[in-house]
């Protein structure tokens, strides 16, 4: 297929913009304003402030967890999570090549080296077998955990990505990581309100990271969360974010190594307002899937959808072409037409600063990076 003037007048239709469709939009039809001007009334604009703690208590109750800690992006959502389990420097932390850099950033933050594990066709996320078949070959269980034989280095975590809001094969994950003694975090920054037999993703680890950036579901502007529900770390998680200080009436105690990533209260403002319509906007995402699988479906196009088993929050929706020519010119004919699309990410190993990371043959990732392409996924 080479023409796409019906596919771009469809997509201006479902999103009833005739001059510029944008990838993914915020909506603000809440208590946004009126939470803004209260935080402002209250003069707590900062990391200390009542919605900062009201937008961790909603987040235990939208992820199903007993801890969740409110920090300043998914970033060091995932680089606080990955100390918080033990991941020190010189490590290894096995993830997906196929993902957003920010995943790969956050292990280097702790000083450990990203290890490349391919993905799973159906959710575009790391790969059981994969990962099996990896451990076998290149790693050793020792009493304290797995080592890569090739480095000798600890194998401290594992961190798949939900890609676009679809959830990986987290049971078969799970099993794999627990027979080789690696813990397992959920770079969950994109699957917000996402169900994996019937659990919240993000949950399922032994912590799980979450993204309010500009383009997500739900937005603050900026922020991020980690969810667990191991009492003590998420407790040793907020120590961390708020410069590791020692409760004093008046001195400032800080007895390790913490981070400013307290998540300011103008944000957790924000934030509070767009979980309150999350349901609301998840339940619009699914009639948008559900209008463009049937759409793509009579142009002979693959409109991912979520696997059996698992509900997808749809975040941003995706289209697999035939191939890397069919893909750019869509690209093309889109983008030139108004309609805002975009390909999956480079493989992270393309990049000159991971280009001397470890990795598998990455057969399924390579086959993804030619053809997907995001399509506008605004809540309408």
């Amino acid at each position: 297929m080479s023409d796409f003037n019906s596919v771009i007048a469809f997509i201006k239709e479902q999103h009833n913009n005739k001059d510029f469709t944008p990838l993914h939009a915020p909506v603000f039809n809440g208590n946004e304003k009126k939470y803004l001007l209260d935080t402002i009334d209250s003069t707590f604009v900062s990391s200390v402030g009542a919605y900062v703690d009201r937008f961790e208590e909603m987040m235990c109750s939208v992820a199903q967890t007993e801890k969740a800690v409110a920090v300043v992006n998914g970033t060091a959502a995932i680089q606080v999570a990955l100390r918080l389990v033990g991941v020190k420097p010189g490590d290894e932390v096995i993830t997906q090549a196929l993902t957003f850099i920010a995943t790969v950033n956050a292990i280097v933050y702790n000083g450990a080296t990203p290890v490349f594990v391919d993905v799973d066709l159906d959710t575009m996320g790391l790969s059981p077998k994969a990962l099996e078949a990896f451990l076998v070959e290149n790693a050793e269980l020792r009493e304290d955990g797995a080592y890569n034989k090739k480095t000798g280095k600890k194998i401290s975590a594992c961190l798949p990505m939900h890609t676009f809001g679809f959830p990986v094969h987290l049971d078969e994950l799970l099993t794999v990581c627990n027979n080789w003694k690696i813990t397992l975090v959920e770079d969950a920054a994109e699957s917000l309100g996402s169900m994996y037999k019937g659990r919240p993703t993000g949950s399922i680890g032994k912590l799980g990271a979450f993204s309010f950036n500009g383009n997500k579901i739900v937005t603050s502007g900026g922020g991020g969360t980690i969810v667990t529900n191991d009492i003590e770390l998420g407790i040793k998680g907020k120590y961390l974010t708020t410069t590791a200080k020692v409760p004093h009436p008046y001195e400032f105690v800080h007895d390790e190594m913490g981070y400013n990533f307290r998540m300011p209260n103008l944000n957790a403002a924000l934030a509070c307002a767009q979980l309150e319509q999350l349901d609301g906007f998840l339940e619009d995402k699914r009639k948008l899937a559900k209008e463009y699988q049937s759409f793509f479906a009579g142009k002979g196009i693959n409109f991912r959808t979520e696997t059996p088993d698992t509900k997808a929050n749809y975040w941003l929706m995706c289209v697999e072409l035939e191939n890397r020519q069919e893909r750019d010119l869509f690209l093309n004919d889109t983008n030139k037409n108004g309609v805002m699309t975009r390909p999956i990410w480079q493989l992270m190993f393309r990049l000159p600063m991971y280009a001397h990371c470890q990795k598998d043959a990455q057969q399924n990732a390579l086959f993804l990076e030619e053809r997907i392409i995001n399509i506008p996924s605004s809540v309408r």
